[in-house]
């Protein structure tokens, strides 16, 4: 297999494919293949961008298609039929079903994008500058997203420059088991000299990807929603890596019947890994003035035709959610039993989730690396999260066979019985 190419021109930035080091020729659904023709099953999918599977049919044809008929590909912000079915089928297939009213902005093709127009327009419409943002919280790489950023290794590579406007409170379950985090912000927020000022919005994810899946609770959301009401404060949801099915419900905070002022959306938006994004908006906040928030990449009418067609063919009715959440508790008997078993050798792990996005917590990150480490060399890619890298994660496709979901199973439970004999 021919590396060497690719080792000595690509920056050292580069970390998936130190894990996984061969070169990926193809790839459907759940499955990979590499230049020597061998297949492996895929428990990463993009690192949730890939949630309907690689190179979707339904999703192949629309966008071929499209490109047959000369379509705009590249039109900044211009008024395109591609522009008009998307927002058309996102109104009639996803938001009127769910009693949701937003207007949406389309800023730019990542995540980290749609994070810096969300917490930018909160600033604007409330003239406030403050964001809450949450431990282990993961909302982006770019200046204002990484003020929002827990992780250390992220904060630090800034150069020196100093991240500003945000203030960290504690996440569901992080003050432990029997502590409400909510009571410390409530308490803050009533509290003229607690030093936090009153913020524009929270941001929060209702399952922390990068942060170790994480799940905040139902009741907890709901608090966390009150009090932004009560204090006149924005709740930005985060679903860039909870959303578009992964939990199991189309936004990962229908889970808790709440409704954000702002939602952010990436990753799996496009159904077929095409960069692409948009933030939903309360339509009495588009306190925007033209063009100022802009960019080149703002309208990829590429991602419009597939994620159009993604939503028609997959959230008419719940057929699919349902056969998500079926596949959800298949993965959480079995991480259950695997997080069982190693506790049972002495090392403390842990399950958690919500729908397909679950994770097993074995309590440090290079236990984790050789679980994963092992599984790749039989033939599962999967990865870690967490603050050290703790939590082995499964963000499979949600389409993905029920064989292959199995077999990806099998996999893990034989690594992790391998690595800790």
């Amino acid at each position: 297999m021919q590396t060497q190419t690719l080792e000595r021109l690509e920056s050292n930035v580069r970390t998936y494919s130190r894990s996984f080091p061969v070169v990926f020729t193809k790839a459907r659904n759940a499955r990979l293949t590499d230049e020597t023709g061998r297949e492996y099953i895929d428990f990463l999918a993009g690192a949730g961008t890939l949630n309907y599977g690689h190179n979707n049919p339904h999703l192949k044809q629309a966008l071929l298609d499209y490109l047959d008929s000369d379509g705009i590909v590249h039109g900044l912000d211009f008024w395109t039929a591609a522009k008009r079915d998307y927002l058309e089928t996102l109104e009639e297939v996803i938001l009127k079903p769910r009693g949701l009213e937003y207007k949406v902005h389309l800023p730019g093709p990542t995540g980290t994008n749609a994070v810096e127009a969300a917490i930018r327009l909160a600033r604007v419409a409330q003239g406030r500058h403050n964001i809450v943002t949450f431990t282990n919280g993961f909302h982006g790489v770019t200046m204002g997203a990484l003020a929002t950023t827990g992780n250390r290794k992220f904060r630090e590579a800034t150069g020196g420059i100093p991240l500003q406007g945000s203030a960290f409170m504690p996440y569901d379950g992080y003050m432990g088991e029997h502590a409400d985090s909510l009571d410390y912000f409530e308490k803050l927020l009533g509290d003229n000299s607690s030093g936090l000022d009153l913020p524009a919005a929270v941001i929060v994810e209702t399952v922390q990807g990068e942060g170790g899946i994480n799940v905040a609770g139902l009741d907890w959301l709901k608090r966390l929603e009150r009090i932004c009401r009560d204090h006149d404060i924005l709740l930005i949801v985060d679903d860039i890596q909870a959303g578009c099915g992964r939990t199991g419900k189309f936004f990962s905070f229908e889970h808790a019947g709440i409704k954000p002022d702002i939602v952010t959306n990436s990753k799996s938006l496009s159904g077929f890994g095409l960069p692409f994004a948009h933030v939903l908006m309360r339509p009495d906040l588009d306190k925007w003035k033209p063009g100022q928030y802009n960019g080149t990449f703002r309208g990829f009418n590429l991602a419009f035709a597939t994620a159009a067609a993604a939503m028609r063919q997959y959230w008419r009715d719940d057929t699919f959610e349902r056969d998500v959440q079926r596949k959800g508790r298949v993965v959480e008997d079995r991480f259950q039993k695997i997080a069982a078993w190693i506790s049972e050798q002495g090392v403390a792990a842990t399950e958690r989730g919500r729908g397909l996005m679950r994770g097993i917590d074995v309590g440090n990150g290079e236990l984790a690396d050789k679980i994963t480490a092992k599984a790749f060399e039989k033939g599962l890619v999967i990865e870690t999260s967490g603050q050290a890298g703790e939590v082995v994660k499964c963000l499979c496709p949600l389409t993905i066979p029920d064989e292959d979901l199995l077999e990806g199973l099998d996999i893990l439970e034989a690594s992790v019985k391998e690595v800790m004999a």
